[in-house]
């Protein structure tokens, strides 16, 4: 039987990604042990710090550049597409009419809401909408999913999940000290912003607050794709054809997210690859991060930090009270 062979273009292009995706790697295993020293700082908020220090320093080979680029759009699109296992249609059912409502009131109010503050702060559009999408759907794997959506510059991929890492911190360890049980889960899941910082906030309160807000928290993750969605139509609107660059209607990969959310619904899923499935998601998240980490300037990071942090800040008092008040009314 013949041995099928690479072709000499293919096996070019294999040598020129290696070095990027052994970078990657590296990385990837550093953001890991980071996260076991530290486990308030998630992988993804490791890598993206570390991309920002590598793509700083004068450590980064030339040679493992095109391999960065390449594999972080990759990594990005798969990792979204993933994240749609962690979800079933039954799980989101379970919270019962009432919190769906908060749910969805919590974010499209947090979303509008921190969209305005940036404006009349001044702020460019692009890390408006990618801190508003972080802050009110899952933190930093949200601002990766619509940051090829949207018009922005690398830097502020890099203020957006910075933010999403410092606030949500604050989060997690305040509002353990203003509620407990049950109620505390469900207000944690509602309003901090990564699923590992949803995780932390609720666990002070025992296994029932953490199931919670766990539950919560993926239904909020559920109003990734229709929001994603929403934004890609915006873009189309403001980038006239002629332009070139526009995003599609509906992105390949929120069309995927969406597959696997009803694939997980369904028997055809076994639920012992859920786990297995989580981790490669984070992997990949993380991959991705660290890349766009890298081609961050700190220089142009500083220019918007003062007013990026009056928005952060504004954003997370928005979740943190609409968030409480549905809880209190209606969960």
């Amino acid at each position: 039987m013949p041995v099928a062979r690479l072709s000499p273009a293919t096996l070019s292009a294999v040598r020129v990604t290696l070095p990027g995706l052994g970078v990657i790697a590296v990385a990837v295993a550093l953001s890991l042990a980071v996260n076991r020293l530290v486990p308030a700082v998630s992988p993804l908020t490791g890598a993206v710090v570390l991309g920002v220090l590598v793509g700083n320093l004068p450590v980064l080979p030339e040679s493992a550049r095109p391999g960065l680029k390449w594999a972080t759009r990759r990594f990005l699109r798969a990792g979204v597409v993933l994240l749609g296992v962690q979800l079933s249609v039954a799980q989101v059912l379970q919270l019962g009419g009432g919190m769906l409502l908060v749910v969805l009131v919590t974010v499209l109010t947090t979303f509008f809401g921190t969209v305005l503050l940036g404006r009349l702060l001044g702020l460019p559009r692009g890390l408006t909408l990618m801190v508003s999408t972080g802050f009110s759907i899952c933190g930093a794997s949200a601002v990766a999913a619509v940051e090829g959506i949207v018009e922005r510059e690398e830097s502020e991929v890099a203020t957006a999940v910075g933010l999403v890492t410092l606030f949500g911190s604050v989060s997690m360890l305040v509002l353990p000290l203003l509620a407990d049980g049950v109620e505390l889960g469900m207000w944690a899941g509602a309003s901090v912003h990564e699923v590992a910082q949803v995780v932390a906030a609720a666990s002070p309160a025992g296994a029932a607050a953490v199931a919670a807000a766990v539950v919560v928290k993926l239904s909020r993750v559920v109003l990734l794709a229709p929001l994603a969605a929403g934004l890609s139509i915006a873009e189309r609107r403001r980038r006239p054809a002629a332009e070139g660059g526009r995003p599609p209607l509906i992105p390949l990969f929120v069309l995927g997210f969406l597959a696997m959310v009803v694939v997980r619904s369904t028997e055809l899923f076994p639920e012992a690859w859920v786990p297995m499935t989580k981790d490669v998601t984070g992997l990949l998240l993380a991959g991705a991060l660290f890349g766009l980490g890298s081609g961050v300037r700190v220089r142009s990071l500083a220019k918007t930090g003062p007013k990026a942090l009056v928005l952060g800040l504004g954003s997370t008092l928005l979740v943190t009270l609409v968030a409480y008040t549905g809880v209190r009314l209606l969960g």
